[in-house]
């Protein structure tokens, strides 16, 4: 059997990566292609316990440290249990941001250092990498304006610009390190032209399988 392919969607908030998935992954199945969404802290019950834990405003604070830690528990939890058992059966897995985000969020955002985060990534999932991920990305102005505000922000939303500024440059840096695994949409565009973009990529990848 073929394996899968792996995408991931990487981004800050508000640039539209749910809205998105649901479209590649419709595309794909259209194609006679079974898919897994999934996402990242999260994806299988007890990863999704580490989400909460690392989204919500505990009364007890949560060191950086904890924080990158619990995102690699969590995603050591997705790869073993779901992830890897996906693509060994010939489905196509897209995830809702991967070990891109830790670089960017724990890496850019919080500062730590990118050898300590590629030794941890290595621990967790090996040479498992995408065979693709699609980088949304919009200045952080008109991403915040966009982010769905509904309810309580958590730990993460709370934080300033500045903070959002220091992801989106880390994320470009590593799509121009890495041209032949990143492929940047502006979604600063219109939805119509974000989707048209897309639709390139995926009958792009789809000729390729």
């Amino acid at each position: 059997m073929q394996r899968g392919k792996f995408i991931t969607i990487e981004g800050i908030e508000g640039v539209g990566k749910s809205t998105n998935i649901d479209y590649l992954a419709g595309i794909i199945e259209a194609n006679g292609y079974p898919v897994m969404k999934t996402r990242e802290p999260g994806g299988t019950p007890i990863a999704e316990r580490i989400r909460n834990i690392l989204k919500e405003h505990g009364d007890e604070p949560l060191p950086d440290v904890a924080e990158l830690l619990l995102m690699f528990a969590a995603r050591s939890i997705n790869v073993n249990n779901a992830i890897q058992p996906a693509l060994s059966n010939g489905t196509w897995v897209i995830s809702d941001r991967f070990t891109d985000s830790t670089r960017a969020y724990q890496g850019g955002g919080r500062g730590f250092p990118r050898d300590s985060i590629e030794w941890l990534a290595a621990f967790v999932h090996g040479d498992l990498q995408p065979d693709l991920t699609i980088l949304l990305d919009a200045p952080v102005e008109i991403a915040m304006q966009r982010a769905d505000r509904r309810g309580d922000p958590d730990r993460f939303e709370v934080e300033r610009a500045e903070f959002f500024d220091r992801i989106r440059q880390s994320y470009l840096q590593l799509a121009e390190s890495e041209p032949g695994r990143f492929v940047v949409v502006d979604c600063s565009l219109d939805l119509e032209a974000v989707q048209a973009a897309i639709s390139e990529i995926a009958a792009a990848l789809l000729i390729t399988n």
